[in-house]
């Protein structure tokens, strides 16, 4: 086989072009690919600045992600994420939570990064504290050991 794998991306592999064989047609602007470097994706070729998001113009081969295909389109995951993904709505405040976000996970409760918080004294939590969750509330471990729970009985997140 004619090309080397120089370096690899799962759906994009960048290949380089051999000196002595026939320069490859560009999937993307249908252009001869004469460069030293090409990507491979999808079973095709590309030049490096033709393999884009269809979105958002993010070159492919540089974002070091997966490539994603749906409805013809080429995306990054972000924009794949946005367009297609599962989205859901915060345990602590009820609004959404789009499909490319970072969330916080505790059971089957899913929080926005900034309301993964002590739902009584709002305490933030750092790396390594410990947090409770008792009747679906997230608690720090001062309210839950202090019994401030009973505080809350008329509490709706």
């Amino acid at each position: 086989m004619p090309f080397y794998l120089v370096s690899f991306l799962p759906g994009v592999s960048l290949v380089s072009l051999q000196s002595r064989e026939k320069s490859r047609g560009c999937a993307g602007c249908n252009g001869k690919i004469r460069d030293r470097f090409m990507l491979q994706a999808m079973d095709r070729y590309w030049h490096e600045d033709c393999l884009k998001c269809a979105c958002c113009d993010c070159r492919l081969g540089q974002v070091g992600s997966t490539l994603y295909t749906r409805a013809n389109l080429i995306l990054c995951r972000r924009d794949y994420l946005r367009l297609f993904g599962v989205t859901g709505n915060c345990a602590a405040c009820s609004k959404l939570i789009p499909a490319f976000e970072m969330v916080m996970r505790a059971r089957d409760n899913v929080y926005h990064l900034d309301c993964f918080a002590c739902q009584l004294c709002r305490q933030r939590f750092c790396v390594g504290d410990k947090f409770f969750l008792k009747n679906n509330m997230i608690l720090c471990q001062l309210d839950y050991e202090g019994g401030n729970i009973l505080m809350t009985m008329n509490y709706s997140p």
